[in-house]
């Protein structure tokens, strides 16, 4: 019988700080320091609780090169903490009955004794109704800027529109929802990441690919809300922007970031 594959070396992980991605549900802080691995297991301590974790080797995905602000330990499933151990997590779902007098959907055959249909329901908070709204207000901020901008300019010119003609399109895949991590797995690793503090705890984030000739943008309240805003290229000009769930687009603020 052949051996199982060897397991990710994670021994260069040593007084490193990391983070998982996703984040283990159920444990607040989502930062941890390698202590020791087995063949199955590797055993991590929290750099707040200093609580001990075992998390099984089969879970471990890749491992991120970038440091800024932590390194990142992608796990192949999304786990949850509860009696003192990591198990994967199971999404809840809520059959919903069929209403009384309702006919079946004619896009199939009825089948006596079919389950209702099922829609998933999501549990856990998350981030992106927060960052939402902070997106909207900055849009906000930045429309009324650039109606000013115009009021003040409008004897001149007209400035030519741009055309973005490189062949690397790869940005026209990322979503609003796409973090950091999510934007390495469609992209790769930037050549250079840099920051930007905005107004309040508006954060801006620039990721540089020089190969493919343009800026990802990312903003959030901090560096684990981060999320992708738009794309400019090596001139900053904006060459692509997403839909918000509020409502809206992100063209505005896109437009409105200075070079950094």
């Amino acid at each position: 019988m052949s051996l199982p594959p060897v397991p990710p070396a994670l021994d260069h992980l040593q007084n490193r700080a990391f983070s998982f991605y996703p984040p283990i549900l159920n444990v607040e802080h989502n930062e941890w320091r390698f202590r020791k691995a087995t063949w199955s297991e590797i055993l991590v301590a929290n750099s707040k609780t200093n609580d001990d974790l075992w998390i099984p080797r089969r879970f471990l995905g890749e491992i991120s090169r970038i440091e800024d602000p932590v390194v990142i330990v992608g796990l192949t499933k999304e786990l949850e903490y509860k009696a003192g151990r990591v198990w994967p997590h199971e999404r809840r779902v809520i059959e919903m009955p069929v209403a009384v007098g309702e006919r079946p959907s004619p896009s199939g055959p009825e089948r006596p004794g079919a389950p209702a249909p099922v829609v998933g329901i999501r549990l856990e908070p998350g981030t992106e109704s927060r960052v939402g709204r902070l997106v909207a207000a900055v849009l906000l901020i930045g429309v009324v800027a650039m109606i000013g901008l115009v009021m003040v300019n409008r004897e001149g010119e007209p400035r030519a529109r741009l055309t973005y003609t490189n062949s690397d399109q790869a940005f026209l895949d990322l979503r609003y929802s796409d973090d950091y991590h999510a934007i390495v797995m469609k992209l790769g690793v930037p050549s250079q990441e840099r920051w930007r503090d905005g107004k309040g705890e508006i954060q801006y984030q620039a990721l540089w690919y020089s190969k493919r000739g343009y800026n990802v943008l990312l903003m959030g309240t901090d560096h684990n809300q981060m999320r992708y805003i738009g794309t400019v290229d090596e001139d900053w000009h904006p060459i692509h922007h997403v839909s918000i769930p509020s409502g809206g687009d992100t063209s505005s603020l896109v437009r409105s970031i200075r070079r950094f």
